[in-house]
């Protein structure tokens, strides 16, 4: 039997063990194994949000600060939370994810939470996730459009609302911009709309918005220190690359198709969903002024747009019961980037392979076990 082998027979059996003492995936269990009894199974609003990203802070301070990098066009403050350890004032490379750009796709800051407690969870008994929190900070953003997702709190005829809420042009009343079509990224060329009222309306310019302009200033300015830029959306269950542009590759894109197959792979081993992987065009539609077409343009050399689920049952209106389990694929999928992208960068390895792929499933499930076990 090969190594690879054993060691799945090996996590099975103790994940036998494990559900004949606890259920993993209880209430009970989900709300004492994460940080301070937050509820990462329900949508919270923005006042929720803020709260539990000063917790955050207040109780990890060896690991997690914060800052605010720009300003919404309504004067809310952006803010991320920065996740590293040591090497205080030395610079590090760094991973930029950002979720809620889209203010209806409310599972997408869901996600940005739940990475952080994933993260928070695990780092001290996490060998390899604590070793890439010394080499790396990850720079995570739980929600950018804060205006547009404050407006769909509303009520029921707000809900659907996508864009910012910045003030219509001239000749124009409709309200806000598609924030993912005003990026610096053949901008205004495919996939949008020059009627202010459209949803992918891509405003008067590139980077015309306040929301764009804080992340082209803070990326833009380390372009140099980020190797991988994710941005988290809903829906269709896709991972698409560079670039939205139908005439434009990527020149790594054989490369950012391979570890987006992967990650896929290990996103399904958790729950049996399906990913697709490709570029826009590919495998949904061209667009462009996308941040994750303006980050490799940049030269970041990893970037991908998380499309969470579901396929078209319940669209952007995703049910609270399936935070959890969309949650649980989506951090396999963002973690099997991320040590990709940081095991290149540190030890020149691109090997790319099933055993891998395994190896998170069974990590990430036994230690949710673990966790559990020593919590009740």
């Amino acid at each position: 039997m090969r190594k690879d082998d054993i060691m799945i027979v090996a996590g099975l059996a103790f994940l036998i063990l494990c559900v004949q003492n606890i259920d993993c995936t209880s209430d009970k269990s989900m709300q004492e194994g994460t940080p301070w009894n937050y509820d990462y199974t329900r949508y919270h609003p923005v006042s929720e949000i803020s709260d539990w990203m000063e917790r955050v802070v207040t109780e990890n301070p060896e690991l997690v600060s914060s800052s605010v990098y720009g300003e919404t066009f309504e004067g809310r403050n952006i803010t991320y939370l920065k996740i590293g350890l040591g090497s205080e004032g030395v610079q590090k490379k760094a991973i930029w994810m950002d979720c809620g750009i889209h203010a209806r796709e409310w599972i997408a800051p869901a996600f940005c939470q739940w990475f952080v407690k994933e993260i928070l969870l695990h780092y001290k008994t996490d060998k390899k996730l604590n070793e890439m929190l010394k080499n790396m900070n990850l720079y995570v953003t739980p929600v950018l459009n804060v205006d547009g997702y404050m407006y769909s709190w509303i009520n029921e005829s707000t809900r659907l609302w996508r864009k910012s809420r910045s003030t219509p042009p001239e000749g124009c009343t409709c309200h806000g911009v598609d924030l993912n079509r005003n990026f610096n990224a053949n901008w205004g060329t495919v996939g949008v709309s020059r009627d202010c009222c459209h949803n992918t309306y891509c405003g008067s310019g590139p980077v015309s918005e306040k929301e764009a302009q804080a992340v082209t200033q803070f990326v833009g300015s380390r372009v140099d220190q980020i190797l991988c830029f994710l941005t988290i959306h809903s829906a269709g269950q896709l991972l698409l690359l560079p670039y939205g542009h139908p005439h434009i590759s990527a020149p790594n894109y054989d490369e950012l198709m391979a570890v987006g197959q992967a990650a896929a792979k290990a996103m399904k081993a958790v729950h049996g969903m399906d990913y697709r992987v490709g570029t826009s065009p590919d495998i949904l539609y061209p667009n462009s002024g996308s941040s994750r077409d303006w980050a490799r343009l940049m030269g970041i050399p990893f970037s991908y747009t998380f499309e969470l689920r579901d396929k078209g049952e319940f669209g952007h209106l995703l049910p609270e019961e399936q935070i959890q389990p969309a949650c649980e694929e989506a951090f396999e999928g963002a973690l099997f980037i991320i040590t990709y992208v940081h095991d290149k960068a540190f030890y020149n390895r691109t090997e790319i392979g099933a055993a891998s792929v395994a190896r998170a499933f069974w990590a990430t499930v036994l230690g949710s076990c673990l966790a559990t076990m020593y919590l009740l």
